[in-house]
């Protein structure tokens, strides 16, 4: 299958799924580092040729890492007890209805920047893509059609270690980088720790616990190649 050809058989998926009327809220999700936000851009871009497209990012709900210390779950941060889930179900269904303020997530000091806070006012089409998605939400019915990005845990790995080492690398000379505390480590050691202590001992352990739940309910499965090619779509009935 042709990337075009898989994106159009999403495009055409998600079509069929449309409200009739209001905001059109499509969800993105899948494992850390499954190329949620890249796919979820191109769907926005999509869009945006035909009506006004925005995208929210579960990443701003999670609770500040402070809170999370606090709590003894930042280990576990990226599992459903760390989002503040309430929140983003009141942001979608006031985006719906008006607007909503969306708080922003910072990747490089690994925690809520509320400078990149903003409001979204309801567009045509709304992507919500993150983590946070692992539950059926059909009551009251925020999301009108999900999109679940899957791949080879092996090939996951490698894309989570990846963008691990392109963090470290980016925090040379950033020392405000949360990644900036690996500079001691060699680039062999660094991938090492990215992948045996970060990936094995959290990462994969919530994507086979919680994230990969949202699989056997979503609408549309992606299915993702070696480099992070679509190499499959199956579209369930609904």
């Amino acid at each position: 299958m042709s990337e075009d050809a898989g994106l159009e058989e999403v495009i055409a998926a998600l079509g069929a799924r449309r409200p009739s009327s209001g905001a059109f809220v499509i969800g993105v999700t899948g494992s850390v580092a499954s190329g949620k936000s890249t796919f979820a851009r191109t769907l926005i871009e999509r869009y945006a040729a035909h009506g006004a497209a925005d995208l929210v990012s579960t990443d701003g709900f999670l609770f500040p890492n402070a809170e999370l210390d606090a709590k003894g779950l930042l280990p576990r941060k990226g599992y459903p007890e760390t989002y503040d889930t309430a929140a983003l179900k009141q942001a979608l269904a006031d985006i719906r209805t008006g607007a909503a303020t969306i708080p922003g997530y910072s990747h490089g000091i690994y925690d809520i920047d509320p400078a990149l806070a903003r409001r979204v006012a309801a567009p045509d089409v709304l992507v919500v893509e993150g983590l946070s998605l692992h539950e059926p939400w059909a009551s009251p019915p925020l999301i009108d059609a999900l999109v679940y990005l899957d791949a080879a845990e092996a090939d996951l790995e490698a894309w989570y270690v990846e963008r691990f080492a392109g963090l470290w690398a980016a925090a040379e000379h950033d020392p405000t980088s949360f990644y900036a505390r690996f500079r001691s480590m060699t680039e062999p050691e660094l991938r090492a720790f990215a992948a045996d202590v970060v990936w094995r001992n959290v990462n994969l352990p919530n994507l086979r616990g919680h994230i990969a739940h949202a699989r056997d309910f979503a609408d549309i499965v992606v299915r993702k190649g070696p480099g992070h090619e679509i190499v499959g779509v199956e579209v369930r009935a609904g």
